[in-house]
């Protein structure tokens, strides 16, 4: 597995590499945003993409959170914070960047392994193409496109997000809980939930009339939502 382990401080860099090599795997580490940028979506990275990166949120040239949004809009690639900002808001804050976990600093290299591999397992079932068709929908993940019979459609950030989580699923059934996770970066204990219900339902209510397509979204009574495949 091959990880980009973004991190700023040089001799944190270091010990970190020999850690996660000592595990088996290979590291590329960076220590700015833009490198991290380029060692993911840059034209070495297409030929050998890295499986997971590991992203410091405090660097000297872009704000984590920043790099972490302007890659999950270019890469599908699995993500954890890795970081000193342990409240609250910057956890839900990095999470709804794009993050799929994070993790706080001091951290014993354990934990850390343990939660890249959560992360890769859930990752390896949700592999899909960068462009989904769904009946007359063409869903381009990477470019944040969306098209319904070669129209383009206009979604808010929020929308395109919940229709990629449904489209990363393949028309299985993802559970609000996931979606919340998933969209909002809501765990299932947050005092936000209820809230985070409503915006939901509000959301799949304004992504179905954009659509305009009648049976697209899918709900499936008591659990959640999923995405008809169509004809």
């Amino acid at each position: 597995m091959k990880v980009v382990l973004v991190e700023d401080s040089g001799p944190v860099r270091d010990a970190l590499s020999a850690a996660l090599r000592g595990a088996g795997y290979r590291v590329t580490p960076v220590g700015t945003g833009a490198a991290a940028l380029e060692a993911v979506t840059g034209p070495d990275a297409a030929a050998d993409p890295p499986d997971i990166v590991l992203l410091d949120l405090g660097l000297p040239d872009l704000d984590g959170v920043e790099v972490c949004r302007r890659l999950r809009t270019r890469s599908t690639v699995p993500i954890i914070a890795v970081t000193a900002r342990g409240h609250q808001q910057a956890r839900v804050l990095g999470l709804r960047s794009g993050a799929d976990d994070y993790v706080v600093k001091p951290f014993a290299i354990d934990e850390l392994t343990a939660r890249m591999e959560a992360v890769l397992r859930r990752s390896a079932g949700h592999v899909v193409a960068p462009v989904v068709h769904a009946g007359p929908l063409r869903i381009d993940l990477s470019r944040r496109v969306v098209e319904v019979s070669g129209r383009e459609v206009g979604l808010r950030r929020k929308e395109f997000d919940l229709l990629a989580a449904l489209a990363r699923r393949d028309g299985a059934v993802v559970s609000r809980a996931d979606l919340l996770d998933d969209v909002w970066g809501l765990a299932p204990d947050d005092p936000g939930l209820d809230a985070g219900l409503h915006s939901l339902e509000v959301h799949v209510a304004a992504l179905r009339s954009k659509l305009d397509t009648p049976g697209a979204v899918v709900t499936v009574r008591g659990v959640g939502y999923r995405l008809a495949a169509g004809d």
